[in-house]
């Protein structure tokens, strides 16, 4: 059975269902380039861990990456620095909104994980010091791994972050009180705005997110990880990859994922293939409501996940 003959098929049937399906979510409202995105666009893609890509709906349209983009920085920083890293950022699942200072204060200032706000702004602040330019050195890789020269930031979404980055701001300062954090906060903050305006389609992300299907190995053959080390990144994207719904996606989806709200989600099925979806209508949780739907129905269809 070649995926030719299964992939392609599944995804244009699963778009069918998703174009009948009513109530989309709403796009995020805080950036206004975001709101003003129509609840109702999709797009998928489907990535083979040697390159091969399949899509359907408007799979080659940027978005807006947002939070996608704290799994590259994550993966970056770890082949960097190994175990060093869980010194400074937890590995468990926060069971409390992504913005929220509640728990930095009861544990001393060390973020739950890598992938709720304060743990991502750590693990960036750790790739800058290592490299001078985080979001510099994130869109390089991002380039290279999806083979489009073309990603670039967005500058009118890093703006928009910018504008509404208080709580940001209070999560860096806070984190630094307790020396957690290496740079100026306000260097932190434009590097980390920056990494999150990054636009992608479905499939470049879901063509950059396919090391982690080959357990490590980038694009080019080359290792980026250790085997231990892309299914660590794996278990925290199935554990604390889409905020406080993980539960519920692991339960729904049975992938390890990672969404953002400009409407993304990004899976990986280990050994076998990577998934991108789009459609920026988001569930009060801050997830695609059509991807998360589109997700579901992949892993039904195929029978692909990890349990």
């Amino acid at each position: 059975m070649t995926s030719s003959t299964t992939f392609q098929p599944v995804l244009e049937r699963i778009a069918e269902e998703i174009e009948r399906t009513p109530g989309r979510g709403r796009p995020a409202d805080y950036i206004p380039a975001l709101a003003a995105c129509d609840p109702r666009s999709f797009g998928m893609a489907v990535a083979e861990p040697d390159g091969t890509v399949y899509g359907v709906g408007e799979w080659r349209r940027p978005f807006s990456a947002q939070s996608i983009t704290k799994v590259f920085t994550l993966a970056l920083v770890l082949a960097r620095e190994g175990d060093a890293l869980w010194e400074h950022v937890g590995r468990e699942p926060s069971g409390n909104p992504f913005n929220s200072l509640v728990q930095l204060e009861y544990e001393n200032g060390i973020p739950r994980n890598p992938f709720i706000n304060a743990g991502a702004l750590v693990v960036t602040d750790r790739l800058h010091t290592r490299t001078s330019d985080a979001s510099g050195e994130l869109l390089s890789f991002l380039r290279a791994e999806s083979g489009n020269q073309d990603l670039t930031f967005d500058k009118e979404v890093a703006a928009s972050e910018a504008g509404h980055g208080d709580r940001n701001a209070a999560l860096g300062h806070f984190m630094a009180s307790y020396g957690n954090i290496d740079n100026p906060v306000p260097v932190l903050l434009d590097q980390y705005f920056r990494q999150c305006s990054i636009a992608a389609s479905c499939a470049d992300l879901a063509l950059a997110t396919a090391f982690l299907a080959r357990h490590g190995i980038r694009a080019d053959g080359t290792r980026l990880l250790t085997l231990s080390q892309a299914k660590q990144i794996n278990a925290i994207m199935l554990t604390c990859g889409t905020y406080d719904a993980a539960g519920d996606f692991a339960y729904r989806v049975g992938l390890p994922g990672k969404s953002g709200v400009g409407g993304g989600i990004i899976a990986v099925v280990p050994g076998r293939c990577t998934l991108c979806v789009w459609s920026p209508g988001l569930d009060e949780r801050g997830n695609s409501v059509a991807g998360v739907a589109a997700l579901d129905r992949f892993t039904t269809l195929t029978g692909l996940s990890v349990f």
